[in-house]
């Protein structure tokens, strides 16, 4: 019997329909903390042993012979463009004809894309791909946790797994989980039974941890339901800073067993109904946070971690709001403090040269949004090109990118230190190595703030006597009844017991 032969490929982006810029074809050229665009055999050489879910299939679909199509991600951000969309799905349509007869596709995909002309871009991506396939190829996605599924998207798959840890530490294990599906939808010949709901409320992004409760709970839950007869059984969070009709959490489960299947979706959302009381955004005004952390330190053995989740690249901010910086300036509260989206400072930093005296003047691009900038003078500490392998649980091995990069040293006037890591290309600090890279060590600190709203706690909070929240300014709203929805779907919890979101169009 002759081997299946599937093709595979990624895309993936997490769209911000509040960030006020767009997400072009250059971005996904280069992005900052993932593989760089690639197609063929560069993604076997460039993915391969990486925590990415295409990694995880190419791994464990050794009954296959895969065709490898495209790879692309972009940081999270705006919009993505049309053309960058179109151009990305024309290269994949393209190998999916070259490669001929096909047994099967895999994509890799996010599930939170939107593009200038379609709320649900992968619906539109599978809508192509049907056009070109047909209806009966099997075709299995993997999404992230942050997917905010359609209807209409579960009617174009085939099969569909999701991440099921928050940090991402599992992406390749999600793919691995696909490969599986996969195998046994060949060996069945024949597409399984889907069951898909949406749940009436929708979770902030800082309660979403499956590293605290309920969320560790609810996905521990899923593979138990996993009998016979039932495939997979997953649970999306949603990615709330996106104003879509389908933002918000949904359940999906497939198998052979259609009541089985419709039974255990049925068991999640009731789970998370019973739940809806326990999820807890953890958010703290800036000025509290930041005292709490001054006050910790004195005593604290280890740092005590600030994170800034509402400017939070990996959520689509631009990562340059001044708030927490400001705070710190203003209680004179000595931290490390990055990444800070700052190109043009960065630029002034190289210039200049380590041990040099600059006045750099951070933040600003977006006031109405991120806050004012701030004007400060301080010293060169380090420099570096911002080229760099990632090390903890959930980036370990990819190559990082985010140009040119300083370390610079304000003197506060209690003679303490603010040292702020400015970068060129924006990322959220998920990993250690953006401060250790450029000699600043986190455990050298008692103070470390992040620009990162949960990723960061899978290789931060290890080392930290504390981990607190502050609500700063940014471009990824945590209370969700500060975000200006406006076509979500009717009635549309914000919120756990939150209010209805009422649209105007019904």
């Amino acid at each position: 019997m002759a081997r299946p032969k599937i093709a595979i490929a990624t895309f993936q982006h997490e769209t911000n329909t509040f960030a006020p810029f767009v997400t072009g074809w250059e971005q996904f050229m280069t992005p900052g903390s993932w593989p760089a665009f690639c197609v063929g055999d560069q993604i076997l050489e460039t993915c391969t042993g990486l925590n990415v879910p295409i990694s995880g299939f190419i791994e464990t679909a050794s009954m296959c012979d895969l065709i490898p199509i495209s790879y692309a991600v972009a940081e999270p951000g705006g919009l993505v463009t049309q053309a960058a969309f179109d151009a990305i799905c024309e290269r994949m349509l393209t190998g999916i004809k070259a490669a001929g007869r096909l047994d099967g596709l895999y994509l890799d995909l996010h599930g939170a894309m939107v593009t200038e002309q379609a709320d649900d871009g992968e619906a539109l991506l599978l809508k192509r791909i049907r056009a070109l396939v047909g209806a009966d190829l099997p075709i299995v996605v993997s999404l992230d946790l942050h997917g905010n599924i359609s209807p209409e998207f579960c009617d174009l798959v085939s099969a569909l797994v999701i991440y099921r840890t928050y940090p991402h530490v599992d992406m390749a294990e999600t793919g691995r989980r696909a490969a599986r599906v996969f195998d046994t939808i060949l060996r069945c010949e024949k597409l399984p039974y889907k069951s898909f709901r949406q749940v009436d409320f929708m979770v902030p992004i800082t309660a979403q941890s499956t590293r605290r409760q309920p969320g560790q709970q609810l996905y521990q839950k899923l593979e138990s339901l996993e009998i016979q007869g039932v495939l997979s059984v997953d649970l999306a969070f949603g990615f709330p800073p996106a104003d879509i009709p389908n933002c918000g959490m949904s359940v999906f489960a497939c198998g052979y067993d259609q009541a089985a299947v419709a039974a255990a979706t049925a068991t999640v959302v009731a789970a998370l109904a019973a739940a809806e009381d326990s999820f807890d955004d953890q958010l703290m005004a800036v000025d509290d946070a930041v005292q709490t952390a001054g006050d910790l330190a004195k005593q604290a053995q280890r740092p005590v971690i600030i994170a800034d989740p509402q400017d939070n690249p990996g959520a689509g901010s631009s990562g340059d709001s001044t708030g927490i910086l400001a705070a710190l300036l203003k209680h004179n509260i000595p931290a490390l403090l990055g990444m800070f989206w700052a190109p043009e400072a960065a630029r002034l930093c190289h210039k200049a040269g380590v041990g040099a005296q600059v006045q750099l003047t951070l933040g600003g691009t977006f006031p109405e949004q991120n806050g004012p900038e701030i004007v400060v003078t301080g010293s060169v500490k380090h420099l570096s090109e911002g080229r760099f392998i990632c090390a903890g649980p959930m980036l370990a091995g990819i190559s990082a990118n985010l140009g040119k990069m300083a370390a610079v040293t304000l003197t506060l006037k209690n003679s303490g230190e603010i040292v702020v890591v400015i970068g060129s290309n924006r990322a959220q600090t998920a990993d250690r190595e953006i401060f250790r890279h450029i000699g600043c060590d986190p455990e050298s600190y008692g103070i470390v703030v992040v620009k990162s709203a949960i990723h960061f706690l899978a290789d931060f909070e290890p080392i930290a006597e504390r981990v607190l929240f502050a609500v700063a300014a940014g471009q990824n709203p945590c209370k969700l009844t500060d975000i200006p929805y406006k076509k979500l779907r009717q009635g549309l919890r914000l919120g756990p017991q939150g209010p209805a979101f009422i649209n105007p169009e019904y």
